[in-house]
């Protein structure tokens, strides 16, 4: 059971930074629209055409959560959002698991790409942008 809490911690780690390269690349491709305000227009159904609502950058199991079912015991999102003027040039991402028997605890990233985590054993969403922010960085 540990071993499996253990990959799926793994596998939350890595969808979080797809996540967030996606959203950094998107914000690239798009600077006049930023970082996109929902998870799933990173991804996009194959065949993916890329565009605006389909950027086609992250799969698009991830990009739909699994069709809301989460990836790995993990549940996934990514909100976009604007802290002046139009353009969207911030996000907030969290990777948290469904309960206790999935994983160890939540994690979360805004657009400097650091890896955030909560506390061990704490499996609550992280609860905003601000939230992030103040938590601890993953050691890498």
């Amino acid at each position: 059971m540990r071993a499996r809490m253990a990959a799926n911690d793994s596998s939350a780690t890595a969808s979080v930074r797809m996540i967030n390269t996606a959203e950094i690349a998107y914000s690239g491709i798009y600077p006049t629209l930023g970082f996109p305000a929902a998870l799933t227009t990173l991804g996009g159904a194959s065949p993916c055409t890329p565009g605006i609502a389909t950027a086609c950058l992250i799969d698009d199991s991830l990009a739909t959560n699994g069709g809301g079912l989460g990836k790995s015991g993990y549940n996934f999102n990514a909100i976009g959002s604007a802290s002046i003027g139009a353009v969207n040039d911030q996000f907030y991402s969290t990777g948290t698991p469904f309960s206790a028997r999935f994983g160890t605890r939540a994690y979360c990233s805004i657009q400097d790409a650091v890896l955030r985590l909560q506390p061990p054993g704490t499996i609550t969403v992280v609860g905003g942008y601000n939230a992030c922010l103040a938590l601890l960085p993953m050691a890498n």
